[in-house]
């Protein structure tokens, strides 16, 4: 097919999908976009993308496998151990200040992350007073996370990241293990609500004391991560902390100049106005 005219049939696909059901792709970084529409398509029966464009408009069940395969729900617990650290050694002790805290975990795909921050909140004394709220457009991701059942192997990884994190127990007190499924103790979850929350075409949700929305925006292009990073910037109390992904910056975005550093290379940025 013509390069030209598979983009423009794309980006008909994609106005199609915003009018049909409000899910705004139209400004995903374009290459990692493309290249799966082209998987899904591939596996779709459908020999034209007009005709895929057709079956997803008739057809919402199709239209949440497509969902599904923009999703990706890469994480593990206590992803990026240095990470909790920070947070452990440069976030807690002020979130500490506040008789209630608000945090909101953006993008939580199957959950990983957010049971880890539960932890850490947990041995800081600080879970009883904090509401967690876990986000994803991805109900499906969104029902694992929910469940908080993961296999052995994730948590085989995730003790190991546990420990590199400065874990102050033995990683085996938050989860109970069951046939070939270990199950998150449901204790971490009597705090969290979780809800499906597009980044993309949903309000401000504030006021929050933290958010963590790691490895979401790198598949958006520059004006959609502007207008996510002003979104989270809204959504935070003056003070409140604001934690990305490793391979994510606000440093030539629109919201630099109202934050400051807390720890660069673990992508931990402070509210100042």
């Amino acid at each position: 097919m013509n390069p030209e005219s598979e983009k423009k049939e794309i980006d008909e696909l994609l106005d199609a999908i915003f009018s049909k059901y409000g899910h705004d792709f139209r400004h995903y970084a374009r290459a990692s976009l493309e290249r799966r529409i082209r998987l899904f398509f591939a596996k779709s029966e459908c020999s034209t993308i007009p005709e895929l464009t057709d079956k997803l408009l008739k057809n919402e069940s199709f239209f949440r496998a497509l969902i599904m395969n923009f999703s990706i729900p890469v994480t593990e617990l206590f992803r990026d151990p240095n990470v909790y650290q920070s947070l452990r050694e440069n976030v807690v002790p002020l979130l500490k200040t506040h008789p209630f805290i608000k945090i909101w975990h953006a993008g939580c795909a199957t959950g990983e992350e957010a049971y880890s921050l539960a932890i850490l909140l947990k041995e800081e004394g600080l879970y009883d007073r904090a509401t967690i709220f876990v986000t994803d457009f991805n109900d499906h991701a969104l029902e694992k996370a929910r469940s908080g059942i993961y296999t052995s192997e994730q948590i085989k990884v995730g003790t190991y990241n546990y420990g590199a994190a400065g874990g102050h127990h033995s990683f085996s007190d938050y989860y109970r293990a069951k046939y070939n499924a270990v199950a998150i103790d449901s204790s971490l979850r009597k705090n969290m609500t979780f809800a499906n929350y597009n980044l993309v075409t949903d309000g401000v949700f504030g006021e929050m004391h933290l958010i963590l929305c790691r490895n979401v925006l790198i598949y958006f292009d520059r004006e959609l991560q502007n207008r996510v990073l002003d979104l989270f910037s809204n959504s935070l109390i003056l003070g409140g902390f604001l934690c990305l992904g490793s391979k994510e910056s606000i440093r030539f975005s629109t919201i630099n100049t109202a934050f400051n550093d807390v720890d660069r290379r673990a992508r931990i940025f402070r509210k100042t106005v």
